[in-house]
């Protein structure tokens, strides 16, 4: 007989395994194996593409969200978006929750390594298979071309969710 702890397990080791098998992004960003694990930073909902976003950091970003020290955010720091679409909950229509997981998404702070995109560099996964986004290296360029918008934010559409 199999035991339930046993099944969990292997489940938990072939998952960390597929995704060490993961691709990196085009510019060379591996996906953090640990991003699981981050906490929130922040969440939010896109009504124009019905998205669920939770934003998550690594322990440089969550560090720099208690200090206060996020203007700009400190080298080192990465931030992730994990987004799913939205559905209508069962039984209480207002509310939105997540569906189909869509993509993960990552900003890594280091000036002297991405300093044509603010000191940023981007990369993006898509779908369950995490399938790496772009063609080549210059699809980082895209992606800062939209957060060109909030550059007195460091580049940084999501503010800190404040907390007591």
């Amino acid at each position: 007989m199999v035991l339930p702890a046993t099944l969990l397990a292997a489940t938990l080791v072939g998952s960390a395994l597929a995704e060490e098998s993961v691709a990196p992004a085009p510019n060379g960003i591996t996906l953090p194996l640990d991003y699981k694990d981050w906490r929130v930073i922040s969440v939010l909902q896109r009504t124009d593409n019905d998205t669920l976003r939770a934003i998550v950091g690594n322990d440089a970003a969550i560090a720099a969200v208690r200090s206060g020290n996020t203007k700009p955010w400190p080298d080192g720091a990465m931030i992730g978006k994990l987004v799913w679409r939205a559905k209508a909950r069962p039984n209480w229509g207002d509310a939105r929750v997540p569906d189909r997981f869509q993509e993960v998404e990552f900003m890594r702070k280091d000036r002297a390594k991405y300093p044509t995109t603010g000191g940023w560099g981007f990369a993006k996964w898509s779908g369950k298979r995490l399938t790496p986004f772009g063609d080549d290296a210059n699809f980082a360029l895209e992606c800062f071309g939209c957060h060109t918008l909030v550059k007195d934010n460091d580049f940084i559409f999501v503010e800190p969710a404040p907390l007591p």
